[in-house]
């Protein structure tokens, strides 16, 4: 899928979320929602999420210049992050609201909540179509798409709360509703804070173990160690490595470094990696006290 393609469902997305976001704040004050307020102010920041994404995308394309060796690639990184920690800001502003709320509560008029947010959840459901449709395993579009599907649910909530008033005069419904929605907004954004966390810490990508894939590696033919073994992700989705392999005495270097290669592309998706590749006899001895600066090294067993 090209980044042109996601630009234009993203825009899709925004037009719908822009629209019904203005007219949402109108019917909020008049009614005196606090739950439609909330997930105006939500849709404010899925509206922002989603221009973030886009910036960021544009930033992305960019060619490597200068001191950038490897372009702008994480400013999508940077977006999900900032669009992780609005989410946790508004969740705890939301919530104080709405504790306030559920002490004195205000009179609402529960026939507008509800009509209000049945209409969000159909838009919502339009724009998160629109997104689904969009490159989900970036985590700059995955953060944009959590921003909208926690205000799909924060509707559907809303709409319950609406019902609840509309029928019983509980007007408690409407904070009640609000502190589901920060659930659920703490949830999506301690997750895109930890990933894009563990991206700018160079972690390894989830689900893949270096001890493994260290061991993997030394069971290479002709490998007899591998030590300073780093993986990370350059931006989501661009796993990198890079090793320093030793080969048995009188083995094929680069016949090693291919093979090598090869497994890395086709068992773990890592078609980036830098891999100095030496005779052991030349580097230096396998001794089995050397390790690499993290107190590493992998062996073949043979």
């Amino acid at each position: 899928m090209s980044a042109e393609t996601d630009r234009k469902w993203l825009t899709v997305a925004l037009a719908l979320i822009g629209v019904f976001m203005l007219g949402e704040v109108v019917v909020g004050l008049i009614a005196g929602s606090l739950a439609l307020l909330s997930d105006a102010a939500h849709m404010l920041t899925d509206a922002g999420a989603i221009v973030l994404a886009l910036i960021a995308m544009r930033l992305a394309a960019r060619q490597p210049r200068g001191g950038y060796t490897y372009g702008l690639k994480r400013a999508e990184i940077l977006s999900a992050q900032a669009n992780g920690l609005t989410m946790l800001i508004l969740a705890v502003w939301l919530g104080i609201e709405a504790v306030q709320r559920l002490i004195d509560p205000p009179a609402v008029t529960g026939s507008l909540v509800l009509i209000t947010a049945l209409v969000g959840v159909v838009v919502n459901v339009g724009a998160a179509w629109a997104m689904s449709r969009a490159n989900r395993s970036s985590l700059n579009v995955e953060g944009a798409f959590q921003h909208v599907l926690n205000d799909l649910y924060a509707f559907i909530a809303t709409a319950i709360a609406g019902v609840i008033m509309v029928t019983t005069g509980f007007t408690r419904a409407d904070p009640i509703a609000t502190l589901i929605v920060v659930a659920l907004m703490v949830k999506a954004g301690l997750a895109l804070v930890r990933e894009s966390g563990r991206i700018f810490l160079e972690a390894a990508p989830a689900g893949l173990d270096p001890a493994a894939l260290g061991a993997e590696i030394a069971a290479t033919g002709d490998v007899v160690e591998v030590h300073d073994l780093h993986v990370w992700q350059i931006t989501s989705g661009q796993p990198a490595l890079s090793a320093h392999v030793l080969v048995r005495p009188g083995g094929d270097c680069h016949a090693a470094r291919a093979r090598i290669e090869e497994l890395l592309r086709s068992r773990h998706r890592i078609t980036h990696s830098t891999l100095q590749v030496d005779h052991a006899e030349i580097a230096r001895p396998a001794d089995p006290h050397c390790a690499d600066a993290h107190g590493v090294a992998y062996r073949s067993a043979t």
